[in-house]
């Protein structure tokens, strides 16, 4: 991995890409710690940062910004919920669909709806959260000590979520940049660097309590060759593929033969990556959200460690996977592009056999790669 960063650093134009994605990142971290107006989150919203619960959850996926109330407290969950919405929509809708269908235009028009549904929820989510961090008494008084009221509560109001919903819109241009400008998946980007920025403190606290005596020292290095072990496991999985072979029979055009030659239908067994974990973590968390929003986060669906919870999440993401293998891969257009081309799978007929042929291995597959994914993602 190292000697791939360093051969790509030596490329000028992979540099700028490299250096271009590391300044959006600090701008994005810098964002997490500015403060908002009127807004007084000074010892965070979380009393115990080891709980294993919803408000430690949207804490780790906004780097801590949700917890003290800053600029990107709503982070890029705003933009991954309309992505969902919109992507369920494009099955459902026959405009959409057709939108879907029709290249680098439609997808382009398809990408300005998610933007502007992003806005919309994100003013939704900020609203919440302003009511919520209100309800807490999160928020700044007046020189009598006493809470705003009348012109000045609406003004309050209106600052504190009009920033919030600003700072998901940025986050959201700034994923967009590191993908046209830089190293490429800027949400993905966005979302590790949120993730990673959690990892310091907890070295740091790990550390802590092996030298206190807390945490006995072999109990951390067991943990530590255990998160190795997974990410060993993790890369391997992610690069296994399922190859499927293909013969192309000879074709005369004109004077010249072409076709005879053996390759392979690359299928990977994880094809839709992390992207059923996101969307299922946003539908699975909403009934939490909803509960701690209203003070009832004390219920069972409240917790993301409850077996409900459990239950839920695994299903929704066996559910995306077999959702984004679907749409990234079809097995009609595959059969019938390589009917066309003088292509076969030896012993399948070309045609309506190939079709079912190659969707039995993919609905095999994605089992397999959302079951995995799913396990991964319930590992303490």
């Amino acid at each position: 991995m190292f000697k791939t960063i360093i051969n790509a650093w030596k490329i000028a134009d992979l540099r700028k890409k490299m250096l271009f994605t590391a300044l959006i990142v600090f701008i994005f971290r810098l964002g997490a710690a500015l403060p908002v107006p009127f807004v007084n989150i000074s010892g965070g919203l979380i009393s115990d940062q080891n709980a294993n619960n919803f408000m430690t959850y949207l804490s780790m996926m906004t780097g801590d910004a949700f917890n003290y109330g800053t600029l990107f407290a709503m982070s890029i969950t705003p933009y991954i919920n309309a992505s969902i919405i919109i992507e369920l929509l494009t099955v459902a809708i026959p405009a959409l669909e057709r939108l879907a269908k029709e290249g680098e235009e439609g997808r382009k028009k398809i990408s300005t709806i998610t933007r502007y549904s992003s806005v919309v929820l994100a003013l939704m989510q900020s609203t919440a959260y302003y009511f919520y961090i209100r309800s807490q008494n999160y928020l700044s008084l007046d020189a009598d000590g006493n809470k705003f009221t009348g012109f000045f509560a609406v003004l309050q109001a209106i600052t504190i979520i009009f920033c919030y919903t600003a700072g998901a819109s940025l986050i959201m241009w700034l994923g967009e940049q590191i993908t046209e400008f830089g190293i490429g998946n800027g949400i993905s980007i966005i979302l590790f660097a949120s993730i990673v920025s959690r990892f310091p403190p907890s070295l740091y606290q790990m550390i802590t309590n092996t030298v206190n005596g807390t945490v006995a020292w072999w109990v951390n290095v067991l943990l530590l060759l255990g998160a190795l072990a997974m990410i060993v496991l993790i890369v391997l999985i992610n690069d296994s593929e399922r190859r499927i072979p293909v013969q192309y029979a000879k074709r005369v055009v004109g004077r010249k033969m072409y076709g005879g030659q053996s390759t392979h239908l690359p299928m990977k067994v994880n094809m839709s990556g992390v992207l059923p974990i996101i969307f299922a973590q946003s539908i699975a968390t909403l009934p939490a959200t909803i509960a701690a929003f209203t003070g009832h986060s004390d219920s069972a669906w409240a917790s993301t460690t409850s077996i409900p919870y459990a239950i839920i999440y695994f299903l929704l993401i066996i559910f995306f996977a077999y959702f984004y293998s679907t749409i990234q891969f079809n097995p009609v257009e595959i059969s019938n592009n390589l009917k066309k081309n003088g292509g076969f799978i030896p012993g399948i007929r070309p045609g309506e056999r190939t079709q079912l042929y190659i969707d039995g291995v993919l609905s095999r597959l994605t089992l397999s790669g959302g079951i995995y994914i799913a396990a991964v993602s319930l590992l303490p």
